[in-house]
């Protein structure tokens, strides 16, 4: 017999009504929206008429509402954490939308609520973390056949102009907060040991509002490897996600087209064993080549692979949350790990000075 989570939707637009509601269709044996609350009443409308749940108008009625277990935080920005907290002083479990809050402060307060005996549960819906692209990159990073992965690159670009209320500051707007805590976990999690050093660059370029829609961050590891990032608004070219690997012993290119990720493989063959390369002061030869030059000074096996990423289903963060709540598995994105992302928010805010361009 099901035992469908009964959940209670606080906001119910672009991330709401636009992908929890999509997410979580034929998964009813897991969840049942049961309650939901808009400050627009045709938007509470549409949920009642499509879920036959209860619809309110204010969030303090929703948690009180005894039929709801767990909460789905979907507002703007700058409400999510007022009202996780509502609902976790409450004593209700909670799912958040990216980001936790609009600080470093707000999410270890809330956390501070949460997820310790005796206090209700926090979900971070950090689901750009399951993208199957992502998820190749940091297997084949892992896997150690690209060697001693120096330096990684991560793209997200597009050209808008963008002109809603996540170009306002006032709202919790700019790419630091919207893109940036997807963007940022791909990074923390490819990094590979603790942050040494965080660098940025914020800039406007061509949306409206008072906000970044430029964004790049430079992480240095404690173990030696960088990974850079940039979010950008402003890319007229480049408009897709990339990812770049570099190790010592081969490379990583992942670029979208159409629908789907092209990937492209090149490393030495693993069992292919290298002495160390000594340096030669003696005078090259007269011609380009197998010098020490520009080519390798002994001949490389070369592996080379292209294929397509899996087909992703982000919407496997539902099922990792069902499992956690009624089973007690265990989350897959740590409370330590959301709580990182958070920091190198606040760093880059801290270090950076925005370039406002009107």
């Amino acid at each position: 017999m099901s035992n469908p989570i009964k959940l209670g939707l606080v906001g119910i637009g672009r991330a709401g009504w636009g992908m929890h509601t999509n997410e979580i269709a034929g998964k009813e044996d897991k969840y049942q929206y049961v309650a939901a609350c808009d400050l627009i009443p045709e938007r509470v409308e549409m949920m009642v008429e499509k879920y036959g749940c209860k619809g309110y108008d204010n969030i303090d009625a929703l948690i009180a509402d005894p039929d709801v277990e767990i909460v789905a935080i979907a507002t703007r920005s700058c409400d999510h954490f007022e009202h996780a907290a509502k609902a976790l002083k409450a004593g209700k479990d909670v799912l958040i939308e990216k980001p936790i809050g609009l600080t470093l402060k707000q999410a270890e307060d809330l956390f501070a609520m949460a997820n310790k005996p005796g206090t209700p549960k926090l979900y971070v819906r950090h689901n750009r973390r399951f993208e199957s692209v992502f998820n190749e990159v940091l297997n084949t990073v892992n896997s150690g056949v690209l060697g001693n992965v120096y330096e990684i690159n991560i793209s997200q670009g597009s050209f808008q102009h963008r002109n809603d209320w996540q170009t306002i500051s006032e709202f919790g707007g700019g790419q630091l907060l919207n893109w940036g805590p997807h963007i940022i976990d791909h990074s923390l999690r490819l990094l590979g040991s603790p942050i040494k050093n965080i660098t940025g660059e914020l800039k406007q370029v061509t949306a409206g509002g008072d906000c970044e829609d430029h964004v790049i961050i430079h992480f240095e590891s404690e173990g030696g490897r960088t990974v850079n990032m940039c979010i950008s608004g402003g890319m007229a070219l480049k408009s897709c996600r990339t990812f770049e690997v570099f190790g010592d012993r081969g490379s990583m290119l992942c670029g979208y087209t159409g629908n789907e990720y092209d990937i492209k493989l090149r490393y030495i063959n693993p069992e292919q064993k290298l002495d160390p390369v000594v340096s030669d002061p003696g005078t090259p030869g007269a011609s380009f080549g197998a010098s020490g030059t520009f080519a390798a000074a002994v001949e490389l096996d070369w592996i080379e692979k292209e294929y397509k990423a899996p087909d992703q289903d982000l919407t496997v963060i539902w099922d990792y949350m069902y499992d956690s709540y009624r089973s007690g598995a265990e989350y897959p994105i740590k409370d330590s790990e959301a709580l990182e992302v958070m920091y190198a928010v606040e760093q880059i805010r801290k270090g950076t000075k925005f370039d406002f361009h009107k």
